[in-house]
């Protein structure tokens, strides 16, 4: 992590003696009517070809198709600035995805200020569908819906090094907000996501991408709020730090990879609050053959959640199993609602897998993939109780008809019905609690911890409080449990 802070101090004194270059230069019209984007690009290619700067956009609104980020060139949006995505879907183009702004194979690029960058995604995607009903584009349309591929996304960087944003607000993406996939050395900091205008509105996403902090950020989005991906196999995510970030999504709040061809390793996640968020407060899958290993968690407060602690092996494709060991949890706060946590929100979570009483933290491998070397201390989650014993019983048979789903789509949800309230573990290995408190509001007729097909673990301090007493721990299949 020194070495990242060290080499954006250096970008930092680059930028301080770049020379700025004023928008209205190059006959760039903030009046909100004009379409700038050629302006816009021969402004961006005329700074990087005389050795770089900032391009300063001043107060106005700043109409634009799609234009691309150069090496050495910061945009700078002042107090005021807004940059206004195009309604038009054949203003932009279309790479990997489709984008507002791309950078590819660039260097030394940030995106900075106290301006805004406005998608009107919503809108966008409206007349993306009218398109595809008019004939004029080809595409899948599932779900009634254009695929989010060729609905723009605010931000599409790839294979970029010393990358920042800084200051600037993100707001009503199409697609997904921000992608940034294999980038070297990128600092996301103090930004502002506000996108809850149309689906797959993740906050931010990260790919395949080496030496990243995303610090001091708020975000607000209908689906994953923080997301890490490997979409190559030959590549992973690396040396990443998640600190001090504040996050509100109709689906997780930090989470990877349901995309897991590769990897997340050395993963830090520390002293972030999420609420009223509709699945997890942290997920970490492997499913697509990659791994997950050396993460730490410290510091999660969790607010209204629909869920808490998430950890799952799958094998989505078959032959390829993932993997996932040294999972590190510490000082989490977490509060379950009893009702839909993102109720009134637009574009809520979807319904689903119901009626279903509410889950337990989940740490789910595979019987020939076992999860191990988890940790969690100084953990305190809070539940409602009351769980309906109409839905599942708890006993050996019914445990044993919890479905596996290999090939499924990752979340808590998937199982459907759990035998526990408070902490489900199946097919894992060396799991250590140490002063866990489980606590429900209402009487379940679950135990609060069902171990099954775990092995060498223990259990020191668990605290349980719930009205009525009943045992704590029910264990089926379990080898080398200690408990005290």
């Amino acid at each position: 992590m020194k070495y990242i802070l060290a080499l954006f101090l250096g970008l930092g004194t680059l930028r301080a003696s770049a020379k700025d270059y004023p928008v209205s230069l190059f006959g760039i019209r903030g009046d909100g009517v004009t379409l700038n984007t050629r302006s816009i690009q021969f402004a961006l290619d005329f700074v990087a070809g005389n050795g770089g700067g900032r391009l300063v956009f001043d107060v106005g609104r700043y109409l634009t198709g799609s234009i691309h980020l150069k090496s050495g060139v910061t945009i700078v949006l002042q107090e005021g600035a807004v940059i206004v995505g195009s309604l038009n879907p054949f203003d932009y183009d279309k790479k990997l995805v489709t984008a507002l702004i791309f950078a590819y194979d660039q260097h030394d690029i940030a995106i900075e200020g106290k301006g805004v960058i406005d998608g009107q995604g919503r809108q966008l995607a409206y007349n993306v569908a009218d398109a595809y009903h008019k004939g004029l584009i080809k595409d899948l349309f599932r779900n009634g819906r254009p695929e989010a591929d060729i609905r723009a996304m605010l931000i599409d960087f790839r294979g970029c090094r010393n990358v920042l944003m800084k200051g600037v607000t993100l707001r009503n993406s199409a697609s997904w907000v921000e992608t940034y996939d294999q980038c070297v050395n990128l600092r996301l900091d103090s930004i502002y996501v506000d996108s809850k205008a149309f689906w797959n509105n993740d906050g931010i996403d990260i790919v395949d991408c080496d030496s990243v902090a995303v610090t001091n950020s708020y975000i607000d989005a209908d689906d994953d709020g923080i997301c890490l991906k490997s979409q190559d196999a030959s590549k992973f995510c690396n040396n990443v730090l998640i600190r001090d970030n504040v996050v509100r999504s109709s689906a997780n709040a930090i989470k990877f990879g349901t995309t897991s061809f590769g990897g997340f390793r050395y993963i830090r996640i520390f002293n972030n609050k999420v609420f009223d968020t509709y699945r997890s407060a942290i997920a970490l899958e492997a499913v697509d053959g990659g791994f997950v290993e050396d993460v730490e968690v410290d510091g999660l407060k969790g607010i209204n959640m629909g869920h808490s602690i998430f950890l799952r092996i799958g094998e989505r494709q078959k032959g390829r199993k993932g993997r996932m060991a040294n999972i590190r949890i510490r000082h989490v706060d977490i509060e379950i609602a009893a009702g839909k946590p993102d109720a009134g929100y637009e574009f809520e979570g979807p319904i689903e897998d119901m009626p279903r009483n509410i889950s337990p933290v989940v740490i789910a491998g595979m019987p020939d993939a076992l999860i191990g070397k988890v940790s969690l201390s100084d953990v305190d989650i809070r539940y409602p109780g009351g769980g309906n014993p109409l839905f599942a019983r708890v006993d050996p048979d019914s445990l044993d008809k919890v479905p596996e789903r290999p090939e499924a789509y990752p979340d808590f949800s998937m199982f459907r019905e759990l035998p526990a309230w408070g902490v489900y573990i199946r097919h894992a290995t060396g799991v250590d609690f140490t002063n866990v408190r489980l606590s429900a509001e209402k009487k379940d007729y679950r135990p609060a911890v069902v171990l099954d097909d775990v092995t060498h673990s223990a259990f020191v301090g668990v605290k349980v409080t719930e009205p009525g007493k009943k045992a704590v721990f029910y264990q089926h299949k379990t080898e080398g449990i200690t408990i005290r």
